[in-house]
């Protein structure tokens, strides 16, 4: 039996009333994840911890039929709440609030999780309660070259999780592997609205300055899917919005001196992967006039070796080094090439 309202400009369908308060109520936000959301779902009903509520959030999503299609089996085991597209955080947020139990689990709604994932997260927040924020590794896959590797591999988390370690990403947080207290959450403001990307970076630092204490575990309990539709995959998108919740940072936090130093070193390191990355882009699409100017601008903020090189050839002859490539040279500019 279902029942249907509106709440918050929702609507809300819910399997049958429960009385009886979940352990952990898990937000899978749905937009455009028609294909990989019944994965998604199965993978929480494999959970060998079973106390939880589902709440999926449709955020206006353009695949709506579809998604409503695939969701039908599930619509008695799940809470569907349904409303006009407010970005990856205003579906967070939705569910957050709409949550019963103490603590909130955030799952993307094209990632997986092993079956002990809750049962570990949980067991580990339960044997020690001053820790408000647990995370743990995972493992990628989909279509990506990182298929195989685990998170920690690229974004790697060494010693306790500060503000200062968060900032300079010596600590790297994969959502879809949150498991946090709901006042917490609720205390920190929850996720910024007007961020459409990078706004899980923005929440843990706000987190951390609220008082928060964040912890890690190493075990790669989840699966991160990466694919072309991934806003992860666009670097150009991603430099751009990391170095706005830099900006809001620095603008709004309360830094020491200290975070303030890491702050402006971040923001110079991601300028310069900018004009790197526009510089790439322009490379690709047979502009090296523009490739030359934001790569000379990249190499002004972050001298490299190689990039010196590649500005060299570009000026010099950019047919050779583009038949380069095209011959399979990937030594200047690899998909994947960072600083």
């Amino acid at each position: 039996m279902q029942s249907t309202q509106t709440t918050n400009n929702s609507t809300m369908t819910t399997a049958a009333a429960t009385t009886a308060t979940p352990a952990v109520s898990i937000v899978v936000p749905a937009y455009n994840v028609s294909r990989y959301i019944a994965e998604t779902l199965d993978s929480v009903f494999a959970q060998t911890f079973t106390d939880y509520e589902i709440i999926v959030v449709n955020d206006g999503a353009p695949d709506t039929e579809e998604l409503e299609r695939v969701l039908e089996p599930y619509r008695e085991r799940i809470i569907y709440l349904k409303q006009e597209n407010r970005g990856l955080s205003g579906a967070r947020n939705t569910g957050i609030r709409a949550a019963r139990a103490p603590l909130i689990s955030l799952l993307d709604g094209d990632d997986t999780w092993e079956p002990e994932f809750l049962s570990v997260m949980l067991d580990e927040l339960r044997r020690d309660s001053s820790v408000g924020m647990l995370y743990c590794d995972g493992l990628y896959f989909g279509d990506t070259w990182e298929a195989g590797h685990t998170f920690t591999e690229f974004n790697p988390s060494t010693g306790e999780v500060t503000f200062g370690r968060l900032l300079a990403q010596e600590c790297n947080v994969l959502a879809s592997s949150v498991v946090a207290r709901r006042e917490l959450l609720l205390r920190a403001g929850l996720f910024d609205e007007r961020l459409r990307s990078s706004e899980d970076f923005d929440m843990w630092l706000r987190i951390l300055k609220a008082g928060g204490r964040v912890a890690y575990l190493r075990r790669p309990l989840i699966r991160y899917r990466r694919h072309g539709a991934s806003l992860s995959a666009d670097p150009v998108w991603m430099c751009k919005h990391i170095l706005r919740v830099l900006e809001k940072a620095e603008q709004t936090l309360a830094l020491t001196d200290a975070e303030a130093v890491v702050l402006r070193r971040q923001r110079r390191r991601y300028e310069g992967e900018l004009h790197f990355n526009e510089g790439k882009r322009a490379f690709f699409a047979g502009d090296p006039e523009k490739a030359v100017a934001s790569l000379s601008k990249a190499n002004a903020l972050l001298p490299s070796r190689k990039l010196a090189v590649a500005l060299w050839l570009l000026r010099l002859a950019p047919g050779v080094l583009l038949r380069a490539y095209n011959l399979r040279d990937r030594f200047y500019f690899r998909a994947d090439t960072k600083f």
